[in-house]
């Protein structure tokens, strides 16, 4: 089954964070010296570079009397909503204003759950877009499970901010796509940090990028390696999960009987994080039938994929991807610019929705991360169009909650239930409307972004340039 961010795996999540940060002062408590034995090894090193984000304090919030779009497949109307202690509080018609915080009146305006992004390159490939910034891909082999993409985050990035404004709360970085295996993706929460740390979702699972299909081996299959066919990116795949196997068996005996460690490998740590249900599995792949392959490889090697991303052809094998509690991050009408993304249907989301599998937007675009409001509505309205009967209460779910899931963090964010992260927008009107823009975003009940207000819209340092002492921009040179 596909890991979850539920209370056993947050705390696991957390002990391992808490091992990490304080290692020097009390190594045994985090899992002993060699010989000790361990419950559960942490072969992917989850705790290596440990989440530093601490939210703000955050005064509590009522919005008032607005419709409300929960990501549980609810429309309540004339409904409040009160953000408390960083958390939804309650929801419901008639609430108290707080004594002390902000009430938003929600007139005509509309709530929906923070835009949840599966599939972003920002801060890997950030503006401006320079050769010496494009850190996404690493093209020096097949298989580069050992690389990670925060480590290639600019967090000074003003595309951040700029999907701030389109109401993007969280968001997954992840490597390119060349490879047979790219490297592990990192969730970010999208508030300013000056290292990516400041940024990390605490306790989400880290993801690992796959590419099957035309763009390993095309990017292979001219230097007279392996592959440079589609049987040989199968047999990459395979090969690569036979010695993780190996080396997790390997670390299995270490951690149970004690001797001499074995060395570490960061390139199968990766996967025996994954074949430890550690590290869910993104792959990038836009056939049906090799969607279906890649199935079967997941069953062959005892692995979870997590979700499938572009998935042109979702639509052919959507009853697979819910037999096999596999999501489908898709776009709404991106199609035809390479041969395998040709066989495009607009319902591609509401099908694949219809057979009662996970499907979501995504963007892989750092302009259509801004828009995935807009990209939700033309898929929605494509479905219409196919006969399937969907209202923007379920379509929501397309942007918030079924991401959510697909990146194991939906228990603690990804809808507006009681007890969940304050992450909430607030839409000038129907967010499905081409009319509507985000006016508040709230992370972890603290306004992030207000477009009525300047100083509620950050910018990064890059953008603020170079000040005089009172704040105020020099001019090019520095000197007046």
């Amino acid at each position: 089954m596909r890991p979850t961010l539920d209370n056993t795996n947050v705390a696991r999540r957390l002990l391992a964070v808490a091992c990490g940060a304080i290692a020097a002062v009390a190594l045994t408590a985090c899992g002993g010296d060699k010989g000790e034995k361990a419950d559960e090894p942490d072969f992917a090193r989850l705790d290596a570079f440990p989440s530093t984000y601490i939210a703000d304090e955050a005064a509590p919030v009522l919005i008032r009397g607005a419709t409300v779009l929960t990501g549980t497949g609810e429309q309540l109307n004339n409904t409040d909503v009160l953000l408390k202690d960083g958390k939804i509080s309650a929801i419901g018609e008639g609430l108290k204003a707080p004594k002390k915080g902000m009430v938003v009146e929600g007139a005509g305006k509309w709530v929906t759950p923070g835009i949840i992004d599966v599939h972003s390159h920002l801060g890997d490939y950030p503006a401006p877009s320079i050769e010496s910034s494009q850190d996404g891909n690493e093209m020096t082999a097949p298989n580069t499970a050992q690389v990670w993409a925060e480590h290639s985050v600019w967090t000074q990035d003003p595309q951040f901010a700029l999907a701030l404004a389109g109401g993007v709360t969280t968001l997954q970085i992840l490597p390119g796509s060349a490879n047979l295996f790219g490297g592990r993706g990192v969730t970010l929460k999208n508030v300013p940090g000056r290292s990516v740390q400041d940024m990390k979702f605490p306790g989400a699972p880290y993801g690992l990028k796959m590419a099957c299909g035309e763009n390993p081996k095309r990017v292979y299959g001219g230097k007279g390696t392996l592959p440079s066919t589609r049987m040989g990116n199968v047999a990459g795949y395979r090969q690569a999960w036979i010695d993780a196997t190996a080396y997790k068996e390997k670390w299995d005996r270490y951690h149970l009987n004690g001797g001499e460690e074995p060395d570490r490998d960061l390139q199968m740590e990766t996967l025996a994080g994954v074949l430890n249900g550690d590290i869910l599995v993104h792959n990038h792949c836009y056939r049906g039938e090799e969607m279906a392959i890649m199935m079967d490889i997941a069953e062959e090697f005892g692995f979870q994929i997590s979700t499938f991303h572009h998935a042109v052809e979702a639509y052919k094998v959507a009853d697979l991807l819910a037999e096999h509690n596999v999501c489908a991050a898709m776009w709404a009408d991106w199609w035809g610019f390479k041969h395998e993304a040709f066989d495009m249907t607009e319902a591609n989301i509401a099908i694949v929705d219809q057979a009662k599998a996970c499907a979501m937007i995504h963007s892989d675009s750092a302009i259509g991360i801004q828009h995935l409001n807009e990209e939700t509505a033309k898929a929605m309205v494509a479905g219409q169009r196919a006969g399937f009967h969907i209202e923007p209460r379920h379509a929501v779910t397309w942007m918030t909650l079924n991401p959510a899931k697909a990146l194991g963090v939906d228990e603690v964010t990804g809808s507006l239930e009681k007890g969940k992260m304050a992450d909430v927008v607030v839409w000038s009107g129907n967010p499905f409307s081409v009319y509507t823009k985000a006016e508040k975003v709230f992370i972890d009940g603290n306004l992030m972004y207000d477009r009525d207000n300047p100083e509620r819209q950050p910018h990064s340092d890059f953008e603020l340039g170079i000040l005089d002492a009172e704040g105020e921009r020099l001019p090019e040179g520095g000197e007046r």
